[in-house]
C-alpha cells in the first residue's frame, strides 16, 4: 500500500490526521479554494453576459447561462460551510472537487468542447485536489477529466463533426497529469516543511517554558542589563534577594537610578573596566557586595532582612552590538551568619585565654612601668617608659575591643527609644571626652523605637562619635546626629560629620579588622561596631548622601549609617534640634 503523504492521511471520520496548526492550515486553503469557486463563476457570468449582448441569437448554443447561475450558487453554500462547518474536511473536498469537475464538464460540453478553450477550466479544481488530498487520489480526479475530454472529442469523430480533436483533448490530459504531478509533490514538500516547522514551534514553546520554570524556582537571582545598567529582565530570586518586584512599570529603569542597587552598579563598571567581559574567565571574577533590600518598587512584606550579603558573577552575551550582560545573584547571608556563629564561639573560647595569659601580663608591666617611673628622673629613661605605657594601653584597649566582641547580644524585649537613649550616650561622652556643648547636635528621634541591645548599641555609637570627633572641624553642629525611617520596619541613625571625606581606597578596608590610617588607633573600632550590628541583626555602612545647602545647592555628604529594625512603624520626625 502507498503511504500517505507526510503531515496527512485518511482517518476514519473522513478528514485528515493532521497536526493542529497543519489542519488549520488546510481549512484557510479550503477556504481559498471556495472563494476562488465564486470568483470563476462571477467570470463566466460576465463573460456569458457579454456575449449575450454581442449576439442575443447564440446564447443557448454557447453557454447554458443555467448552469453557471446554478454553480454560482453552490459555490456559496460552499465557502459558507468551509467557513462555518470545520467538520469532515475530506468529505466537503470531494464533493466540492465532483461538483466543479460536472459543472466545468457541462460548461465545456454545451460550448463546443476544445473548439471553446473551456478545457484550463479543469485546472481549477484539479489543482487544488492536488494540494489538499494524496496523490492517487489527485491522479484519479485527471483521470476522470482526461476521460470526459476524450469522450466528447470521440463523441465529436464519430459525428463527423468538423472541429474533431482527440489530439488535443490528449495534450490536454498530459498537461494535466504532468503539473498535478508537479503541483502534488510541491505541496506535499510544503506540508512536510510546515509540519516540522510547527512541531519546532511546540518543542521551543515547551523548551522556553521548561527554561522559565527552571530560571524561576532556581535558588540564584538572575538580572540582565545592557552597558547603561538597564534591567530587561529579573527573576524572582532576584527579585526577593534585592527586597523589590520588577514589574512591568519598572523594568527599564537603571541599576544607577535605584540607590539600594548603586554597589551592584559599581561592581558591574569594575568587571567591565577590567576587561573580563571580552571572555568567559569573567565568570570566575566573583565579587561581593552587600546591599539594603528594596526600594520604591518594594512591595510590603516581601523582605525583613536590613542587609543581603551577595556575591556577584557576570556572564557577557555578545549576540548583538552593545549586547546584555547576565549577572548571578548569589546570596551568602546565611553562610555568613553560620560562619559569625563558628567565629563567636571561637572567640569566646579565646577570651578565656587571653583574660588570663594577656590581661594580667599586660597589668603587671603597666604597674611595673608606673613604679620605675616614680623612681626615675632622666629624661631618656622617662621617654622610654612612657612608649612602655602607652603601648600597654593601646594592647589593653585591644584585648577590651576583643571581649567587647565575644558578647551576644542580650534579648531585649522593651523597645528602645532612640530620643532618650541617645541623650544620655551624649551627655556622658561630653564629660568624658571634654567635648564642647555645641560640637555634636541631636535630632529630636522621640518618635523612633528600636530592637537592639543597649549596651552594643552604646559602643557602636561612641565608637564613631570617637572617630567623628577626630575629624571634625571642631565647629558648633559639625557632627550630627539624626534619624530617619526609609520603611516602616527599618530605622536609620546617620553620624555625620563635616570632616573630610574617606577615599575610595580606604573605603575598601574600611571595615577590616587591624585597618587602621592612625598611628595610635587598633583597627578594631569599625570593624568591632560592625560585628555588633550585625550581632543584634543590623547593618552598619559608610554612604554617601546628598545634603541640601542654604544656597539650595547639593553637595555630597559622607556619614556612617546604622541601619536598625524598628520595634514599631515610625513616623517622620518632627522638625528642630537639640543641642
Amino acid at each position: 500500500m502507498r503511504p500517505v503523504e507526510p503531515g496527512r492521511s485518511l482517518g476514519m471520520i473522513g478528514e485528515p490526521q493532521l497536526l493542529p496548526d497543519a489542519r488549520g492550515t488546510f481549512w484557510r486553503t479550503l477556504q481559498t479554494f471556495s472563494v476562488t469557486r465564486i470568483v470563476i463563476a462571477l467570470v463566466l457570468l460576465l463573460f456569458l453576459g457579454i456575449n449575450a449582448i454581442r449576439d442575443p441569437e447564440a446564447i443557448e448554443f454557447f453557454i447554458d447561462w443555467r448552469t453557471c447561475l446554478t454553480y454560482l450558487i453552490i459555490a456559496l453554500v460552499f465557502a459558507f460551510f468551509a467557513g462555518s462547518v470545520r467538520h469532515r474536511f475530506m468529505l466537503q473536498l470531494l464533493v466540492q472537487v465532483v461538483t466543479d469537475i460536472v459543472a466545468i464538464s457541462l460548461l465545456y460540453t454545451a460550448a463546443g468542447g476544445a473548439k471553446s478553450g473551456l478545457a484550463i477550466l479543469y485546472l481549477f479544481p484539479l489543482a487544488g485536489c492536488a494540494i489538499m488530498v494524496p496523490l492517487v487520489a489527485a491522479l484519479f480526479f485527471v483521470s476522470i477529466v482526461t476521460l470526459t475530454l476524450l469522450a466528447e472529442s470521440s463523441y465529436q469523430l464519430l459525428n463527423a463533426l468538423p472541429d474533431a480533436s482527440p489530439t488535443r483533448a490528449g495534450l490536454y490530459g498530459a498537461a494535466f497529469f504532468a503539473a498535478i504531478f508537479v503541483i502534488n509533490r510541491l505541496a506535499a514538500k510544503l506540508i512536510k516543511q510546515e509540519t516540522l516547522a510547527a512541531q519546532r514551534g511546540r518543542d521551543l514553546q515547551l523548551q522556553e517554558a521548561i527554561n522559565r520554570m527552571v530560571i524561576a524556582d532556581m535558588g540564584d537571582g538572575i538580572l540582565v542589563i545592557d552597558p547603561r545598567t538597564e534591567i530587561f529582565a529579573a527573576n524572582p530570586a532576584a527579585e526577593r534577594m534585592l527586597g523589590m518586584s520588577f514589574a512591568a512599570e519598572a523594568m527599564r529603569s537603571r541599576l544607577d537610578d535605584i540607590p539600594s542597587l548603586q554597589p551592584i552598579a559599581d561592581s558591574y563598571r569594575a568587571w567591565s573596566a577590567s576587561g573580563d567581559s571580552a571572555s568567559d574567565a569573567g565568570r570566575d571574577d566573583s565579587r561581593f557586595v552587600r546591599i539594603k533590600p528594596g526600594n520604591a518598587y518594594a512591595e510590603p512584606g516581601l523582605r525583613r532582612e536590613l542587609a543581603e550579603h551577595l556575591k556577584l558573577d557576570f556572564a557577557s552575551v555578545e549576540a548583538e552590538p552593545g549586547g546584555r550582560t547576565v549577572i548571578f545573584l548569589r546570596d551568602v547571608t546565611e553562610i555568613e551568619n553560620r560562619a559569625q556563629e563558628l567565629k563567636l564561639a571561637s572567640m569566646g573560647r579565646l577570651t578565656a585565654s587571653i583574660a588570663h595569659e594577656v590581661r594580667n601580663p599586660l597589668s603587671a608591666i603597666g604597674h611595673a612601668a608606673s613604679l620605675l617611673r616614680e623612681e626615675i628622673a632622666d629624661p631618656t629613661q622617662i621617654r622610654l617608659l612612657n612608649i612602655v605605657r602607652d603601648n600597654v594601653v593601646r594592647l589593653n584597649r585591644m584585648v577590651e575591643d576583643i571581649l567587647k566582641l565575644s558578647r551576644k547580644a542580650h534579648t531585649h524585649n522593651e523597645p528602645l527609644v532612640l530620643g532618650s537613649f541617645l541623650g544620655e550616650i551624649l551627655s556622658e561622652f561630653r564629660e568624658t571626652n571634654d567635648v564642647a556643648p555645641g560640637l555634636i547636635a541631636l535630632d529630636d528621634m522621640r518618635s523612633y523605637r528600636v530592637r537592639f541591645d543597649p549596651l552594643h548599641l552604646r559602643e557602636v555609637v561612641v565608637n564613631l562619635l570617637s572617630n567623628a570627633v577626630r575629624y571634625a572641624s571642631g565647629g558648633d553642629g559639625s557632627i550630627r546626629l539624626s534619624a530617619r525611617s526609609p520603611r516602616a520596619d527599618r530605622v536609620e541613625l546617620h553620624v555625620q560629620d563635616d570632616g573630610p571625606a574617606i577615599s575610595p581606597e580606604v573605603r575598601a578596608h574600611l571595615f577590616e579588622p587591624f585597618y587602621t590610617t592612625s598611628s595610635k588607633g587598633t583597627g578594631l573600632g569599625l570593624y568591632l561596631a560592625r560585628e555588633l550590628c550585625l550581632n543584634n541583626g543590623a547593618m552598619l555602612d559608610y554612604e554617601y548622601r546628598m545634603d541640601m545647602l542654604h544656597d539650595g545647592s547639593a553637595a555630597p555628604s559622607g556619614r556612617f549609617v546604622i541601619t536598625c529594625a524598628a520595634a514599631m512603624p515610625a513616623a517622620e520626625p518632627a522638625a528642630g534640634v537639640l543641642s
